[in-house]
């Protein structure tokens, strides 16, 4: 027969220190929530570039193998290549810089419903007296419509169309 207080069940002896067998996760789960709101609340904002109210239209979304550069003019007519501001002058050598000056680089312009038509067509003209080829205009489409139908500019805007120029 064992001595008691020796191995198993028997009863403790006064001041000898016994391990928990069992992990206390409250701690974790605690972390790994708070954790979860936050990235909840930051992803939405990471994929938003330059606000800009799109105008809509009927034309079928195009889908492009690679991701292009976007150049964004805001409501104030301000010009962005990405989620960078740049002046007019400054356009055409930022983009030659950043494409190689390779003419069949994909550019996507979106422009703001609430500015002038004149407005975005100058940047068109700037872009394409350049020698950029692919220019094409991002649009909204059709209220109603599926935005599963326009998931090839995902990485832009998820319910963002293209009309080719």
């Amino acid at each position: 027969m064992a001595a008691p207080g020796v191995g198993g069940n028997g009863p403790r002896q006064a001041g000898r220190y016994q391990p928990m067998s069992a992990i206390n996760v409250t701690p974790f789960v605690d972390v790994m929530l708070v954790l979860l709101v936050v990235f909840m609340v930051a992803a939405p904002l990471l994929t938003v570039g330059v606000p800009v109210d799109l105008p809509q239209t009927q034309a079928p979304p195009v889908t492009e193998p690679k991701e292009p550069l976007v150049i964004t003019i805001n409501s104030e007519g301000r010009i962005f290549i990405q989620d960078t501001d740049v002046p007019s002058e400054s356009l055409v050598p930022r983009l030659g810089a950043i494409t190689g000056n390779n003419p069949d680089a994909l550019l996507y312009v979106r422009g703001d419903k609430a500015i002038n038509y004149g407005r975005v067509l100058e940047v068109m003209s700037l872009v394409s007296s350049a020698g950029f080829r692919k220019v094409s205009l991002i649009a909204a489409p059709p209220k109603g419509t599926s935005t599963r139908a326009a998931s090839g500019t995902a990485p832009l805007d998820r319910s963002a169309q293209t009309v080719k120029h």
